[in-house]
C-alpha cells in the first residue's frame, strides 16, 4: 500500500501540488470554526456566528463551479491566484472590522466564500498530466480523498491552537495568508502554468449538460446529507454520554474510518466500470450507517463511527473517476467543482434535516437519517444506471484527458463531445 502512494508522491511535481492544494484549502476547511471563535471573542451571539458561517458556505458553494468554469476557459494561474487574494482580503477585512457593522461582516463573508479558489477541482484536472498512467491517476484520486480527511481533522485543531496561543483575530489572518501561499505554490508550478483545458462547445449549462454528471451529483447530494446529519446526531448523543470530548472522538472516528478505507481502496487496482463499483460502495456506506442506531456506550459508539466512515473516502475517490468520464469536453475543472458544491449543499441540508429529527426523537432517530440518505443515494444510482453507463464499451480514463497539447482523439470516448 505504502509503495503505491510513494510512487505517486515521487512523480515530478506531485507532492508539491498535493501539499500546496491542501494548504491553499485550509481557510475553506476551517472557516466555520474560525468564524465562530472570532464572533464569540468579539462578543457576538451564536446566532450571528452561525449566520455568518452560513453566508460563507452558501457563497462558497455558488462560487466553486463559477470559478471552475473560468479556470477551464482561462487557465489556472489567471483565476486561482487572484481569487485566493480577493478571498483572503475579504477575510482580513472581517478580522479587522469585527462584527460591527453587521452589513460589512456579512459582505466580507460573502466575498470570501464566493472567491475561494477551486483548488480541489484544479488538482484533479492536473493529475492526468502529472502521472500519465491510468492506474496512477486512480490511486491519486484515492490519495486525494484520504488527504482531505486528514485536512478536515487537523485543520480545526490548528485553528483552535492558533486562537489559544494568539487570538481568534490572528487565527483568521494567519489562515488567510497561509491559503494564499498554498495557492501560489500551485499556480506557479510548471504543470499548473502549462495546463490548458480542451476546446469546449459553447453552452450556458457548461458541465451540467452531461446527464451522467447530473445523475452522479444527484446521488452525492444524499451522501452529503448523510455526513451532515451525523454531525448533529453525534452532538445529541454526546450530550448524554460525556459531552464535548465524546463528540470529538465520534467525529475523529468517522475521519479515521475514511482514512483507513481510502488508503486501502487506493492501494488496489480495480477492474470493471467505476459506475458499477460506486453502486456497491454507496450500498456498503448506507449499510454501515445503520449500526449507529444501536447507540451503545461511548467506546462502542466510537468504533461504530469508524465503521461508518470506512466507505466514505472510497465513494469519493470512485466519484472522481466518474466525473472525469462524464464531464463534457473542456469542462473538467467546473465538473469537479460541481461535485464539491453538491456535497457541501448536501451536508448543509443534512444538518438542517437532522436537527428537527433529533429534537423529536433523540439521537437514535437522528442516526437513522444517514442510513436513509445513503439508501436514497443508492436508489438514485440504480435508477440512473443507463445514464451512468460508460461513454463507450471498454472505455478507460485517458492519461492525457484535458491536457493533450495536440488535442488528440481520446480513446475512451464514443463521441467528440466528451473529455
Amino acid at each position: 500500500m505504502a509503495a503505491g502512494y510513494l510512487e505517486i508522491l515521487r512523480a515530478k511535481h506531485a507532492a508539491r501540488l498535493l501539499v500546496g492544494t491542501l494548504v491553499g484549502r485550509l481557510p475553506n476547511a476551517t472557516a466555520a470554526i474560525a468564524v465562530v471563535l472570532f464572533v464569540r471573542a468579539e462578543g457576538g451571539t451564536y446566532s450571528l456566528a452561525g449566520a455568518l458561517a452560513a453566508v460563507y458556505g452558501v457563497a462558497n458553494a455558488a462560487g466553486q463551479p463559477l470559478l471552475g468554469r473560468l479556470v477551464d476557459l482561462h487557465g489556472q494561474p489567471r483565476i486561482q491566484l487572484p481569487a485566493a487574494l480577493v478571498s483572503a482580503l475579504a477575510m482580513t477585512v472581517f478580522a479587522l472590522t469585527g462584527v460591527e457593522p453587521p452589513a460589512v461582516a456579512y459582505a466580507a463573508m460573502a466575498v470570501a466564500g464566493l472567491f475561494t479558489p477551486p483548488l480541489e477541482g484544479g488538482l484533479r484536472a492536473l493529475w492526468p498530466q502529472v502521472l500519465r498512467r491510468e492506474e496512477q491517476v486512480h490511486t491519486a484520486y484515492a490519495m486525494d480523498a484520504v488527504a482531505q480527511e486528514v485536512m478536515f481533522t487537523v485543520g480545526p485543531l490548528l485553528v483552535t491552537l492558533c486562537a489559544s496561543l494568539w487570538s481568534a483575530r490572528a487565527a483568521l489572518a494567519v489562515l488567510s495568508a497561509v491559503g494564499v501561499l498554498g495557492a501560489l505554490s500551485v499556480v506557479i508550478s510548471p504543470p499548473s502554468r502549462a495546463w490548458r483545458s480542451a476546446p469546449r462547445a459553447a453552452h450556458w449549462l457548461g458541465a451540467l449538460r452531461s446527464p451522467g454528471l447530473l445523475a452522479l451529483l444527484g446521488a452525492f447530494l444524499f451522501v452529503g446529507v448523510a455526513l451532515g446529519s451525523i454531525t448533529v446526531a453525534a452532538v445529541s448523543y454526546a450530550d448524554d454520554h460525556g459531552g464535548d470530548a465524546v463528540y470529538g472522538w465520534l467525529m475523529a472516528g468517522v475521519g479515521l474510518g475514511a482514512l483507513v478505507g481510502g488508503s486501502v481502496y487506493g492501494a488496489r487496482r480495480w477492474r470493471g466500470a467505476p459506475e458499477r463499483r460506486l453502486r456497491v460502495l454507496v450500498g456498503l456506506l448506507a449499510v454501515c450507517y445503520l449500526p449507529l442506531m444501536l447507540v451503545p456506550g461511548a467506546v462502542a459508539m466510537v468504533l461504530l463511527t469508524v465503521l461508518a466512515g470506512v466507505f466514505l473516502a472510497p465513494c469519493i475517490a470512485c466519484a472522481f473517476i466518474i466525473v472525469d468520464r462524464h464531464a463534457p469536453r473542456g469542462t473538467v475543472t467546473e465538473a469537479f467543482s460541481w461535485l464539491v458544491t453538491t456535497f457541501t449543499v448536501g451536508a448543509s441540508v443534512g444538518t438542517g434535516v437532522a436537527g428537527p429529527v433529533v429534537q423529536a426523537g433523540g439521537a437514535l432517530w437522528g442516526f437513522a437519517v444517514p442510513g436513509a440518505a445513503g439508501a436514497v443515494s443508492l436508489l438514485v444510482l440504480l435508477a440512473s444506471g443507463r445514464v451512468l453507463a460508460a461513454p463507450s464499451e471498454g472505455a478507460v480514463v485517458a492519461a492525457s484527458s484535458e491536457n493533450d497539447p495536440n488535442r488528440a482523439v481520446e480513446p475512451r470516448f464514443s463521441s467528440e463531445d466528451r473529455a
